[in-house]
């Protein structure tokens, strides 16, 4: 029996080279303004249109500020890339999401909200973590700017078929623990490379029991463990989460829909390349302390010792250096300077719920910088709907306007050097969040924990 990777992989493949690559049909393809100006300009020098460009969706988020959206981009190379972007879905006729438009936000978050992201669906953009739309039940993987172009002449992509993997997560989750923390452990126990060569179908009643917002954010960040992509069969939670969204099927195409989706789940007998199992008595709020996101401990632990670690975890002395952390220290009651609340791992309206739980009736640190974020401008009218803005505001906070925002130094909220940044995005690679920077990954209970105490806090403590 196939397993559901296979089902959706097979069912897209258009031909197969001999001792070569697969031709893999592509459902969508979103574009953001980093990696598409070169395969447009590839286009326009072969004299090519899109194949089919009602497939293909464009939005700025990368370079985007996330205050004054409505004056010019005053960094040039950002104005550059956005105002290009938005040219180039003008000349070849693609749907275009631009700054303020109520459309707009981060491709990952946008893509699943407005339903263009949908079960048994091939996905791709020109970017890592497009992992996070196999939350829907989708084989959604990054390629690079040359297979952006690929796609946009003809609809496929020529691919090698990865291996599968499925991890299965059992039990119930504690208080306090998130998706995020999920995704933490398993990249501290498989490492950055566990995963290399895999798609990951993610199962058992731990991700049964995920929100969509919570299965997001788990996918999204497959990539950190080197997968291919990851992706969770699509259930009750999936077709609720789906129904009456704007690119949805509807009426009869809808029941016609979510019974096909319905078959989209792998067989009792599927056979796995891999096979991982985890419980989940054995994970509580987390946090790194390295310089990639598979150095991390549960909030209470300490830093490995070194002499303890395989050659794996080689690096780590260098790591901790960057980090001005020692070997065997806790990180508890560390403080902090920056808190970032956001990014496509942590930009969705639940994360905003999770962090206003803690700080409600506290107040913001002195100390501490705050970037709340929201991931799109949907997100953003939804907190303000559900007044989280004023229990936000009472505390201290401010909400600012969507984008990618601290995830990575391409717009203006860099976090200086030698600032500590306790941040929900997705990677904590040396300069990340700005040159110098040293970043703390963790959830968003995490960093509101941190945020109100100025030090690193388990929030258990709190909630």
């Amino acid at each position: 029996m196939n397993t559901l990777f296979d089902k959706i992989w097979d069912a897209h493949v258009v031909q197969t080279v001999d001792d070569g690559p697969q031709q893999l049909y592509i459902d969508r393809l979103y574009c953001h303004e980093v990696t598409s100006p070169q395969a447009f300009e590839g286009m326009r020098a072969r004299g090519l249109k899109c194949f089919r460009p009602q497939q293909i969706f464009c939005m700025p988020d990368h370079n985007t500020p996330t205050h004054d959206q409505d004056k010019p981009i005053a960094d040039p190379v950002s104005k550059a890339q956005v105002d290009l972007l938005e040219k180039n879905a003008r000349d070849f006729g693609l749907t275009h999401y631009g700054m303020m438009s109520k459309d707009n936000g981060i491709i990952h978050v946008v893509g699943p909200e407005k339903g263009l992201s949908l079960p048994g669906m091939t996905i791709v953009c020109g970017d890592s973590h497009t992992s996070t739309h196999g939350a829907m039940g989708a084989v959604a993987f990054g390629i690079g700017t040359s297979e952006v172009e690929m796609v946009m002449a003809s609809q496929c992509i020529l691919q090698q078929k990865p291996k599968s993997m499925r991890i299965t997560i059992n039990g119930t989750l504690g208080k306090g623990v998130t998706a995020k923390d999920v995704a933490l452990y398993l990249m501290a126990k498989l490492t950055t490379s566990g995963a290399t060569g895999y798609f990951v179908e993610y199962a058992g009643e731990v991700v049964r029991n995920l929100s969509m917002e919570g299965r997001l954010t788990l996918c999204n960040l497959s990539i950190e463990m080197g997968a291919r992509g990851g992706f969770i069969a699509p259930d009750e939670v999936t077709f609720a989460y789906l129904k009456g969204r704007e690119h949805a099927p509807k009426d009869e195409a809808w029941d016609k829909a979510v019974a096909y989706w319905k078959t989209l789940k792998s067989g009792d007998d599927a056979v796995f390349d891999k096979e991982l199992v985890f419980d989940a008595k054995d994970i509580e709020p987390r946090i790194t302390y390295g310089t990639n996101p598979g150095m991390g401990i549960g909030i209470t632990e300490s830093i490995p010792l070194t002499s303890h670690l395989s050659p794996l975890t080689s690096g780590l002395e260098k790591a901790l250096d960057y980090m001005g952390f020692k070997a065997g220290e806790k990180l508890l009651g560390k403080k902090i300077d920056y808190i970032f609340l956001g990014a496509c791992t942590n930009g969705r309206i639940e994360d905003f719920r999770a962090f206003a739980s803690i700080v409600k009736g506290r107040r913001k640190a002195d100390n501490v910088v705050a970037w709340l974020v929201p991931g799109s401008w949907a997100v953003r009218q939804q907190i303000q709907d559900e007044g989280l803005d004023k229990v936000l505001e009472a505390a201290g906070f401010e909400i600012r306007q969507p984008g990618c925002s601290a995830c990575l130094a391409m717009n203006d909220d860099k976090v200086p050097a030698g600032k500590y940044a306790v941040s929900t995005s997705n990677r904590n690679f040396e300069g990340r969040q700005g040159p110098g920077s040293r970043t703390i990954l963790a959830s968003p209970l995490v960093a509101a924990a941190a945020a109100v105490t100025g030090v690193i806090t388990d929030p258990r403590e709190l909630l």
